[in-house]
C-alpha cells in the first residue's frame, strides 16, 4: 500500500520516516539501514525518529525519495508525540544511544594510551568522535569525557613522528589528492595549496586503497599530510612548509576549532563555513566543484582578513 507523504513544515519535534522496500532490494536494505545508523535515527513502532530540524529533515527526504526509486514506498511524517513513548522518554533513549557509542570508543581510546598511537588511529578516534557528536542531539555527559580523552592522545607524553620539513621545489606541479566529499579542513588546505605551495597544483579525490601513484595525500588517513599531534591539516601544511603569514595563521585557527571541536582557539567562523559545504554538498555536485566552491570561499575569507 502507498503511503501518502505529509508536509513536515509543522513545528512538531518529531520526525517520522516510515518506509517499505521492494522484495528483492537486500542491497538497498543495507544501504538504507546504515544511513538511518548513521543519522543517529531510533527505531520506533512505525518507522523511524530523529528530531525534527532542516538537517534531519533533509536527510529523511533524500532517504525517502532514493527508497521510492527504487519502487518501494515511503513518507517522512511531522510527529507531535507517540502515544506510548512521551517527550522526555523519547529523549533519553536518544540520549542512551548515543552514550553506548561514547563508551566504546572511550574504552578503545583509554586501551590506546597504553602505547603509542600512530597519527592515523588519532584521526580516526577524531572521526568517530565528530559522527558521535554531530547525533548526540540532546548532550550525552559523556561527551566532554570522551573528548577529553580523545585530545589526550595528542598529548606531549604520546607524541606522533616529526613534523616533516618539505621543500617546495619537490612540491610543484603535482597531483594532490584527497577524501571524496571535502570538508573545511581539505577545501582550505586545498587553498593553502594552490595560493603557496604549488600553483600548478592539481586535485584528485579516491578512497585510501585507490590513492593514485605519485600523488601527494594530504587529510587521508595513510601518508602525506594530514592531522600531527594536535594539528590539523591545514595547520600541517603550513608548519611543513613554514608559512608564517599571519592572515594564514589565523585562518588555520578558524579550521581548527570546526575540524577538531575543541574550541582551542574560540573561532566561531568555521563552523558557518564548514554548514556551507554540507549545504553545497547536499546538492549533488562533484567533488572537484566542490572543491572549487571551497577554494572560492576561502580567498573570500582571507581578503575579508586581509581588510581588518
Amino acid at each position: 500500500m502507498s503511503v501518502a507523504q505529509k508536509s513536515v513544515t509543522s513545528p512538531s519535534p518529531w520526525l517520522l520516516l516510515v518506509f517499505s522496500l521492494p522484495r528483492k532490494g537486500a542491497s538497498l536494505r543495507v544501504s538504507v539501514w546504515r544511513k538511518l545508523q548513521r543519522y543517529g535515527s531510533l527505531l520506533g513502532n512505525s518507522g523511524y525518529l530523529l528530531p525534527n530540524d532542516a538537517p534531519n529533515r533533509e536527510k529523511f527526504e533524500w532517504l525517502a525519495a532514493t527508497i521510492r526509486s527504487a519502487r518501494g514506498d515511503a513518507s517522512v511524517v511531522a510527529v507531535q508525540s507517540i502515544d506510548n513513548c512521551v517527550t522526555p522518554q523519547l529523549k533519553n533513549r536518544f540520549s542512551e544511544a548515543r552514550a553506548e557509542d561514547y563508551r566504546e570508543l572511550l574504552s578503545e581510546a583509554e586501551a590506546a594510551r597504553s602505547s603509542k598511537v600512530p597519527p592515523t588511529q588519532i584521526a580516526r578516534f577524531r572521526q568517530r568522535f565528530q559522527e558521535i557528536a554531530a547525533i548526540d542531539f540532546f548532550g550525552s555527559p559523556l561527551r566532554d569525557q570522551v573528548e577529553r580523552a580523545v585530545t589526550e592522545l595528542n598529548a606531549p607524553g604520546n607524541p606522533g613522528p616529526d613534523m616533516m620539513k618539505a621543500s617546495l621545489g619537490a612540491f610543484q606541479g603535482r597531483i594532490w589528492v584527497t577524501r571524496p566529499r571535502p570538508g573545511i579542513d581539505r577545501v582550505m588546505s586545498a587553498w593553502l595549496i594552490r595560493k603557496y605551495i604549488d600553483r600548478r597544483a592539481r586535485f584528485s579525490f579516491a578512497v585510501e586503497q585507490e590513492k593514485p601513484k605519485n600523488a601527494v595525500p594530504f587529510d587521508m588517513y595513510e601518508g602525506g599530510f594530514g592531522h600531527r599531534g594536535e594539528d590539523c591539516t591545514f595547520e600541517t601544511l603550513t608548519k611543513a612548509f613554514r608559512i608564517r603569514e599571519k592572515i594564514v595563521q589565523v585562518m588555520g585557527q578558524i579550521v581548527h576549532d570546526a575540524d577538531l571541536f575543541d574550541e582551542k582557539f574560540g573561532r566561531k567562523e568555521g563552523f558557518g563555513i564548514d554548514e556551507v559545504m554540507k549545504g553545497w554538498a547536499r546538492q549533488g555536485i562533484s567533488d572537484a566543484e566542490l572543491l572549487e566552491r571551497g577554494m572560492e570561499l576561502a580567498e573570500g575569507i582571507y581578503q575579508s582578513l586581509c581588510k581588518r
